[in-house]
């Protein structure tokens, strides 16, 4: 498999876990709890629009103008005060986050209602009312509880002076809050707070509004009224609402249709606030029906007075002269910042370690701003952001897998910082809302440690291999030395006693001469598979193959006569298969040799070193004078037991000073027959006539051996001999020993 494949599949495999995750509650609820909160905090506060205000109804107020902390005990009377005074500075909409369901003083609900109806511009919050209804059957028993909401208005003179009444409901359950309704569905899509205050506020380009939508679908346009004063006096919000929700709802194309419209027409182009403002409006009623805060930072972020200052008498040199309310949308209502004993708060990204949180007003005022400047929190479309954890986790593991995993780290961690001042930039300046936890605590690290784990096990399969390779050429032991430490291959040589078994294959010469060299090749695979079974079989290795010959060895620390006896059987094994087409001439030799990584530079052999090397494999070359199979030294022999075998005398090696005792090993003891047995007395008669010089007596024996026989070749070799030193004597002094000048 290619590299590019294998990166494919592992960037695959990431993107898919990515959008496995991503798709699970609980990981949509991190994305919310922390991912959302962290953009929020890594941006800070931010500017609000300079057309909202807050008014706050709190603690300062109520000690600078002697009343109680409890605000619903304060004479209504004051507040119409405040509408007085804020409308005469000019504001476009007043709204009372506060409910007024209950009878105070006629006197003074009359003297706020009055000054509402003159105000024509406040809007009355309702409150929302949950209630529980039993269910019975036709016996009048329980089944269960129907649990229902309804709005309770203000006080009737306070509703019927209001030119809008709304609700805004929020949660008010000890979780974070990040949401809220724009409608309210379990009410039939009754619009909230920031949608009626936002449509009043836009009625300036109310006009506008229907012209565009009229451009788009007359049918839908007529439905609306034509004259927006008309539209006030009538406090027809409510109507207007429904009816621009109903036409958006059913046919949302009509949106994309007029912002194209606005966007290739001079509508408005001269007032860029007020061709915004009309962008939002459309936004509003194409939008869902809630919408997660864009917040613009800690409790205060916004412009916000106290209810006091906007009481201050005319003339006196207060905050009252310096406030500027001209075309501005007011909020009035219970606000933590200056007053944290009463329980309006609710906890956001926001809320301070102190318990200070964000007032029910001032996420009233955030909700209409966010409308105001078409700027809420935005997730990005479903499909996006599956593509976007998709594409993520393919880039990732493509990265990580071309990469070394230490450079792999770097740039995952530079990949995840790239990743984040995007979405930092796309949130800040957009309000756009990328997923932050699947994309960088899931799969970043997903990728980095599958790469991790993916690249050590491609090392150990590599390293399996390579064992596995290095095993046919060394033992088992070696490679695992090798594998811990390389370093050591030039000091790892130690001397062992073992046994050498050297091979040679008759009429291998003019066989190569004859067969193409890839006939040759495969023939001699399968003559060394039945040499390399034989050798596995009874415990040895295989050193060195060259040409027609193998080592073999039988190594360990001191001598062992089991060592031995398998080196024994190895060679019989060899000599007695029948699957082998050449005939193979074997010799062993015992001692004491050096065996380890021998070479130089950049190319080592794992081989044995030493005179038990040489010895062997001239002991094997005697095999062709001898007329034998299988020679072996009498230091292999030592304490050995089991095998036939017959002296063939003492001989001096070319290139040697000193003389080894040679045997053939005929067979197994079990297995040997009574003709086997007669054949290496008579020869040991023979011998032992031979070594004393009485060459008559010797050649009696061995032509007695030829006669039974027909032929035998150390039989033959000592008739040899002993017609020449008949001729010519080798001493008094001389023991037997046979010299030998060809290897």
């Amino acid at each position: 498999m290619s590299r590019l494949s294998k990166a494919l599949i592992l960037g695959l495999l990431i993107g898919m876990f990515g959008l496995t995750v991503t798709c699970i509650p609980c990981i949509y609820d991190l994305e919310e709890n922390f991912g959302l909160n962290w953009l929020f905090k890594i941006r800070g506060p931010r500017k609000a629009p300079s057309e909202v205000m807050i008014v706050t109804v709190d603690e300062a107020s109520a000690d600078k103008l002697n009343l109680p902390l409890a605000p619903d005990k304060w004479p209504r009377g004051l507040h119409a005060q405040l509408v007085e005074n804020i409308v005469s500075k000019g504001a476009k909409v007043i709204v009372f986050c506060m409910t007024f369901d209950e009878v105070r003083s006629p006197e003074q609900d009359i003297l706020f209602a009055q000054a509402i109806k003159n105000a024509g511009n406040v809007v009355l919050c309702e409150r929302l009312k949950r209630e529980e209804i039993r269910l019975t059957d036709k016996k009048g028993m329980s089944m269960k509880t129907l649990g229902m909401e309804r709005l309770v208005p203000p006080i009737p003179p306070l509703a019927e002076s209001a030119v809008a009444l709304a609700p805004f409901p929020l949660p008010k359950i000890p979780v974070q809050l990040s949401q809220c309704w724009m409608f309210k569905t379990g009410m039939g899509d009754t619009p909230t707070v920031p949608v009626v205050v936002f449509q009043i506020f836009a009625m300036d380009i109310y006009d506008e509004f229907v012209s565009l939508l009229k451009g788009t679908s007359p049918s839908q346009a007529d439905m609306l009224p034509h004259d927006r004063d008309t539209v006030i006096k009538t406090k027809s919000i409510d109507n207007i609402i429904y009816i621009l929700r109903d036409i958006f709802g059913k046919n949302p194309l009509i949106a994309e249709k007029m912002l194209e419209e606005l966007r290739n027409s001079n509508l408005l182009s001269a007032d860029i606030k007020k061709r915004q403002l009309l962008k939002s409006l459309i936004k509003m009623y194409q939008g869902d029906i809630s919408r997660y805060l864009n917040f613009y930072g800690y409790p205060g972020t916004i412009t916000t007075v106290s209810y006091y200052e906007l009481l201050q008498p005319k003339g006196n040199n207060g905050y009252q002269k310096q406030l500027d309310l001209n075309g501005k949308a007011v909020f009035v209502g219970l606000s933590r910042r200056l007053c944290t004993e009463h329980k309006h708060g609710f906890h956001t990204v926001f809320s301070q370690p102190s318990g200070l949180d964000i007032s029910g007003v001032e996420i009233a005022a955030s909700a209409f701003a966010n409308l105001l400047e078409d700027m809420p929190v935005r997730l990005i479309d479903f499909r996006m952001h599956l593509a976007c954890i998709f594409l993520w986790g393919m880039m990732l593991g493509i990265v990580c897998l071309f990469l070394p995993a230490f450079i792999a780290a770097f740039s995952v961690i530079g990949l995840g910082s790239l990743y984040l001042t995007v979405v930092y930039y796309q949130f800040k300046h957009m309000g756009i809302w990328y997923p932050l936890i699947t994309p960088l605590f899931l799969q970043a690290p997903a990728a980095y440690f599958s790469i991790v784990l993916w690249k050590y096990f491609e090392v150990n399969k590599e390293r399996r291999n390579i064992r596995n390779a290095f095993g046919y050429y060394l033992p088992n032991n070696v490679v695992d030395q090798l594998a811990q430490n390389i370093t050591n291959i030039k000091s790892n040589s130690q001397i062992v006693h073992g046994t050498c078994l050297f091979t040679d294959a008759e009429q291998y010469t003019s066989l190569s001469e004859n067969m193409d060299p890839r006939e040759l090749s495969s023939f001699m695979n399968k003559y060394y598979e039945v040499l390399f079974e034989s050798v596995k079989l009874h415990k040895g290795l295989v050193s060195d193959v060259v040409g027609d010959s193998m080592l073999a060895i039988w190594a360990t620390a001191q001598p062992d006569s089991a060592l031995r006896t398998n080196a024994c059987l190895t060679a019989l094994d060899i000599s007695e298969n029948d699957n082998l087409k050449l005939s193979t001439r074997i010799g062993l030799h015992s001692g004491y040799m050096s065996l380890g990584n021998i070479g130089a530079v950049n190319h080592y052999e794992y081989t044995p070193i030493g005179d038990i090397v040489n010895t062997a494999s001239r002991i094997e070359g005697l095999n062709k004078y001898l007329g034998t199979c299988i020679l072996l030294s009498e230091e292999v022999l030592y304490q050995l037991e089991g095998f036939l075998t017959r002296e063939l005398g003492k001989f001096l090696l070319k290139g040697k000073s000193k003389p080894v005792v040679l045997y053939e090993l005929i067979c197994r003891i079990e297995e040997s027959s009574e003709q086997q047995r007669r054949l290496s007395m008579i020869f040991s008669k023979g011998l032992n006539a031979f070594r004393s010089q009485s060459w008559e007596e010797a050649t009696k024996e061995f032509h007695k051996l030829l006669e039974i026989y027909g032929q035998d070749g150390p039989s033959s070799f000592y008739l040899k001999l002993c017609k020449k030193y008949r001729d010519h004597s080798p001493g008094e002094m001389w023991d037997g020993l046979i010299s030998f000048d060809n290897k």
